[in-house]
């Protein structure tokens, strides 16, 4: 049950995204107009932008990764990895479904599903994404002609696997997505008003791509004392395939990395370069981003995040309350596709915690093991130290200390026998 606090939150947030909406459309128009004018003027105007099928694929789901503005790639700490860097499996903590809904131009509208998990160093996940949009035809007198909705879907396997994960070096996490997506385009008319059947299926089309992402997280310049890792490192090349009807899918390669200077908050950065696979001189400016997070309590964390990218420069703010096994998302966010009218949106997503499989209570069995192991060295009982960190080992066999404390017992027991046999020597 919602408390009052939580209840006035989510109160608070809505009327702040209605305000904050209406303002940009409306008090704020000058503002934004002259801020993406200067955006626009010290990064020019992308004049290779929009030469790439499938632009579902550019178009993000939702989720805490929104809310950084795609800033996300080194981050993949819930389920929003699954855009960003197929690697974020075998490393999320806990199995989510997620459920996400966004509103993006005009009538056009995304909704996805997606569900992740892990088995030790293994991740496995799934998702769908959908984008609609109503498409109506008139002919010069203004009376419509034809009609139906213009649709694309991507369907995502995930796999990832976490090599050489341990206790000091969490591992090089290499995942890889299978996508496959579709395009939808209805029947539309000929000069006379009449409606070709079967015109919209040739201009459908279907096809099949893979992202391919590397992660790997460690300590860096760390000010607080915590096990978990305060710095990530990613590089991810994303929608690689072959063109479709002559159209080059939006192919890029990512490298990000993100940076907690205290524990409650994270800072990313992600650099993107986009590929034309048919012509190198057709590809993409370079965009780059930024993103904020930060956990203000147990059950409220805030993000932002900025964009740089040519004529399509974005800001977002987003917002996240937790209740127990349940996470809702709330994203704002504010494309300046053009200097004259703002193109603002809300998305929504729901992610529910479907557990560890036991991943905390195990670890908390291990690091008991261990302590005890530690406990009877100290006291000189060292078949029962052997015992625990052999336990231990058992539980996780890439608990480091164990494998430590057991090298250093036969290292013991082996000095012990080298005394005893220069003992027999001298006799």
């Amino acid at each position: 049950m919602f408390s009052l606090r939580k209840s006035a939150f989510l109160a608070v947030l809505s009327v702040f995204s209605s305000l904050f909406s209406a303002w940009a459309a409306e008090e704020g128009q000058n503002i934004y107009g002259d801020a993406a004018d200067y955006l626009h003027r010290i990064y020019g105007i992308d004049d290779n932008a929009g030469l790439t099928a499938f632009p579902i694929l550019n178009i993000p789901m939702g989720g805490r990764s929104e809310g950084m503005a795609g800033a996300f790639s080194a981050v993949s700490d819930d389920i929003s990895f699954l855009e960003y860097n197929p690697a974020g499996s075998s490393m999320l903590e806990k199995s989510e479904l997620a459920l996400f809904h966004n509103n993006w131009i005009a009538d056009a509208k995304i909704e996805a599903i997606a569900f992740a998990t892990r088995f030790g160093d293994f991740g496995l996940a799934a998702g769908l994404k959908w984008l609609y949009m109503p498409f109506t035809e008139y002919n010069i007198y203004g009376e419509r002609v034809s009609g139906g909705y213009y649709s694309e879907g991507v369907a995502v396997l995930n796999l990832s696997y976490n090599f050489l994960s341990g206790y000091y070096f969490s591992g090089l996490s290499v995942g890889l997505n299978l996508k496959g997506a579709f395009r939808l385009m209805p029947d539309y008319t000929d000069n006379f008003d009449n409606v070709i059947a079967g015109s919209g299926m040739s201009q459908s089309a279907i096809m099949g791509m893979a992202d391919l992402g590397f992660l790997t997280r460690f300590n860096f310049l760390k000010g607080y004392s915590a096990r978990e890792k305060n710095a990530s490192a990613a590089i991810v090349f994303r929608n690689l395939g072959p063109p479709s009807m002559g159209e080059p899918l939006p192919t890029a390669v990512n490298a990000s990395f993100s940076y907690k200077p205290l524990r409650p908050l994270t800072i990313a950065l992600d650099f993107t370069l986009p590929v034309n696979i048919i012509d190198f001189d057709l590809s993409e400016l370079p965009y780059g981003a930024v993103g904020l997070s930060l956990n203000v309590t147990k059950f409220l964390s805030m993000r932002a995040g900025f964009m740089l990218k040519a004529g399509s420069s974005r800001v977002s703010v987003g917002s996240a309350l937790i209740l127990n096994n349940l996470a809702v998302d709330v994203n704002y966010t504010l494309d300046m596709l053009t200097q004259m009218q703002p193109m603002n949106r809300i998305s929504l997503g729901v992610r529910l915690n479907l557990g560890d499989s036991g991943r905390v209570i195990k670890s908390g069995r291990v690091d008991e093991l261990y302590l005890l192991g530690m406990e009877a060295f100290a006291k000189g009982n060292f078949d029962d130290a052997r015992l625990c960190w052999n336990e231990a080992l058992r539980l996780n066999p890439n608990f480091d200390p164990a494998k430590e404390g057991l090298a250093m017992m036969d290292e013991r027991e082996g000095l012990i026998q080298r005394i005893d046999d220069l003992h027999r020597l001298d006799f």
